[in-house]
């Protein structure tokens, strides 16, 4: 069990690591007010620019500037992670981490076993059943 739990942990934060240094980018493109593609890995196609008309521009009213707008979010992992020296662990550090193995290894010590004198004499037969026979209950 205890061994158990310490791989899936140690695969829990190795997955976290990992995650934490990935990088992300999430492009939208809007026409107008309407959000018409979302990309998360590549660029996000639009709506044909080429055309005369867009979808948001119509006929009767002429727009000198693009209604169509980009936009792009991006989430930066980090790009270098810090790692433990052995010159940052001071004489505090070293006295703190000895008393908490000691006091860790002390909770899980085996209790020695408890020596149980009767446990191979069966219980004597029961001749009668003295509590009914005298008709004595606890209640």
């Amino acid at each position: 069990m205890k061994a158990n739990f310490a791989k899936i942990s140690s695969l829990l934060l190795a997955f976290l690591v990992l995650l934490s240094t990935f990088s992300l980018t999430i492009e939208k493109h809007f026409c107008g007010d309407f959000l018409v593609d979302v990309s998360y890995f590549g660029e996000a196609q639009g709506c044909d620019m080429t055309k005369g008309t867009t979808d948001c521009e119509s006929s009767t009213t002429l727009k000198k500037k693009k209604c169509c707008k980009d936009e792009i979010q991006q989430v930066d992992g980090q790009d270098d992670l810090q790692t433990a020296s052995a010159e940052k662990f001071d004489l505090e550090k070293q006295q703190f981490l000895i008393a908490f193995v000691f006091s860790y290894n002390d909770l899980f010590k085996n209790l020695e076993k408890q020596i149980v004198p009767h446990k191979d004499y069966s219980p004597p037969n029961l001749v009668t059943d003295i509590q009914v026979l005298h008709e004595v209950f606890i209640i």
